[in-house]
């Protein structure tokens, strides 16, 4: 499968991995998920290096799902990083995240958050969040080409 097709999910919470992929499923948005730990493992893998030497870099996923609190690169600088680089400066970025603070909200869209997401405490909540946002960022949304 291409990575045109595939949801880079960069999240450090164990259950809120669990939560996002059983919604991604309930959802049936079956989109090969790949799942790093932390922003410099996200980082890597966008570019290849470290333990994703290798991997095509220019293979780069249809989404990115990007947690703002993350260990070693947080996830304010993952966006910066992407895009200042030509290579990632147009890949789709949700941020998805606990936060509500209005200061971290204008900073993600400042540093080229395509949207903010707020995650929901409830299952039921968060499962409807999740498949309105395969529905849109996978199906509706028309990406530029050649990104």
């Amino acid at each position: 499968m291409s990575g045109a097709r595939k949801i880079l999910l960069v999240e450090d919470n164990p259950d809120d991995v669990d939560l996002t992929l059983r919604a991604l499923d309930k959802n049936r948005i079956s989109n090969e998920v790949v799942v790093v730990r932390d922003g410099r493992e996200a980082l890597d893998y966008l570019f290849a290096r470290g333990p994703y030497e290798g991997r095509d870099a220019a293979d780069l996923p249809a989404l990115m799902l990007l947690d703002l609190n993350l260990p070693k690169v947080s996830g304010l600088e993952v966006l910066r990083a992407i895009r200042s680089d030509e290579r990632t400066r147009r890949l789709l970025v949700v941020v998805l995240t606990t936060s509500g603070e209005e200061r971290d909200v204008c900073e993600s869209y400042d540093r080229g958050a395509n949207s903010y997401v707020r995650k929901p405490v409830e299952f039921e909540s968060f499962h409807a969040a999740v498949g309105q946002l395969g529905m849109y960022w996978l199906l509706l949304n028309e990406p530029p080409h050649g990104r």
